[in-house]
């Protein structure tokens, strides 16, 4: 039996038979589009056998479009009455039970998933999108790619390369895991309610090698946060409170990284910023 898609009338039936009502607190807004799931899927180049993650399922639009490829998924789900219906909507629509595992839990504070995901797909919601990300790369290391659609603003830092103007701390702890891209927009159609803000689809991989170590990682951040809390300052005063509580402790640590101290954050790559952290042990 083949696995058959929600159409725009069964996902507002199964919203009203919830009593759900999409809430910008959790940042719902329910893909009624078929083509649009399926082009997310076929972006992230999901295969059969393969095990996928997916963040924020709401009613199933895109957790079927995953499972219809022949892959399993692992849904998780903030909202208990979303969690407990998704299995029954899937059996309904032709899905195996033993392609999708439903964990009725905060995508921020799960530190273990079922399968070993390696594929992240989602449609995130639009306030906690970055931190979704940083928390599902930082614990689950056997993802290797994914696709996810967010805020287009969200998307174009997460892409953003060095020096660009919506380059950012975003941009920089993303680039931490491996290598962004932009892969196309979203119309606003495509969701219910209509959202007033403008969609784009990221996709990742991850590199193959770790970067260092979750030590070297933790203080890494922390000298972006410090740089781009300050943007417009000289790296040099910016960083003065992380890198020894003067300009000119801060900037002796800098050029031992190779990086001149009247350099702005938004000018250094992943590279350059965790030669700073480096320099600074």
């Amino acid at each position: 039996m083949p696995v058959t898609l929600l159409g725009a009338s069964e996902i507002r039936a199964l919203a009203a038979e919830l009593d759900v009502t999409p809430t910008k607190k959790l940042g719902q807004n329910f893909v009624v589009d078929a083509n649009t799931v399926r082009r997310i899927v076929a972006v992230a180049g999901v295969r059969a056998g393969e095990r996928v993650v997916e963040v924020g399922p709401g009613l199933g639009s895109l957790t079927l479009a995953i499972l219809e490829t022949g892959a399993s998924v692992t849904a998780v789900e903030i909202d208990h009455r979303l969690a407990a219906r998704l299995s029954q909507t899937a059996a309904a629509h032709g899905v195996d039970a033993r392609s999708l595992d439903v964990v009725d839990a905060d995508a921020l504070r799960i530190t273990d998933l079922p399968g070993d995901p390696t594929v992240l797909v989602a449609n995130l919601p639009y306030n906690v999108s970055v931190p979704v990300l940083l928390h599902f790369l930082e614990h689950f290391p056997s993802l290797a790619r994914g696709v996810v659609m967010v805020q287009a603003e969200v998307g174009e830092r997460l892409a953003a390369p060095p020096g660009s103007k919506t380059y950012g701390a975003p941009s920089v702890k993303a680039a931490w895991y491996g290598r962004w891209r932009l892969a196309g927009m979203v119309s606003r159609q495509v969701f219910w309610p209509v959202p007033n803000v403008d969609s784009v689809l990221v996709g990742f991989e991850r590199d193959a090698q770790e970067r260092g170590t979750d030590e070297e990682r933790v203080r890494t951040f922390r000298i972006v946060d410090a740089a781009f809390q300050q943007r417009r300052k000289m790296l040099r005063q910016a960083l003065s409170g992380v890198l020894g509580g003067t300009s000119a402790e801060a900037s002796a640590v800098l050029e031992a990284a190779g990086v001149a101290p009247t350099a702005r954050g938004e000018e250094l790559s992943i590279d350059d910023f965790v030669r700073i952290a480096a320099s600074a042990a």
